[in-house]
């Protein structure tokens, strides 16, 4: 409705996860995955291009796969957030390297927020969030009701 100012998603049992790394992380996040196959593989996973295919390929869990983040990986990944099909992100980025795509990095982890999913963007996080209670159980996630700040503005404009 136009007049609540948030609106409630919720994110089922079974999470859609996005699982993305930097180059320089590939490692990282493939070790992880493995150590947490048994709990990753009740869920839908997917990821970037590269990342993905090394995640299926090394621990055997289904991945689907985007474009690489330099191809527009990050903003199909982004999309999928804004469409809801994404309730949960492991970005694991590099901070002591430069991206050519820094600007879609920045993008993805705006929409994040903005959709008001849980991220991931190290290791330790990841495991609080997998080991959180919320993992086994739904979410209500609460967005701001975007819808209403438009109309609100609209009416201020005539």
């Amino acid at each position: 409705m136009v007049t609540d100012n948030f609106i409630s998603f919720e994110i089922g049992k079974q999470k859609r996860i996005a699982l993305i790394a930097h180059d320089g992380k590939k490692e990282e996040i493939v070790a992880w995955c493995d150590r947490n196959k048994e709990t990753l593989k009740g869920h839908f996973l997917c990821g970037t291009g590269t990342t993905a295919r090394l995640i299926a390929e090394k621990t055997g869990l289904p991945v689907k796969g985007y474009n690489s983040g330099p191809l527009g990986g990050d903003q199909q990944i982004g999309a999928k957030i804004v469409e809801g099909q994404i309730d949960f992100m492991v970005f694991l980025w590099d901070p002591l390297e430069a991206q050519p795509h820094d600007p879609d990095v920045k993008a993805l982890s705006r929409i994040a927020v903005v959709y008001d999913i849980p991220i991931a963007n190290n290791l330790a996080t990841a495991d609080f969030l997998l080991n959180s209670y919320y993992m086994n159980e739904a979410y209500d996630r609460k967005v701001e009701n975007y819808n209403k700040i438009i109309s609100e503005r609209v009416e201020k404009m005539k």
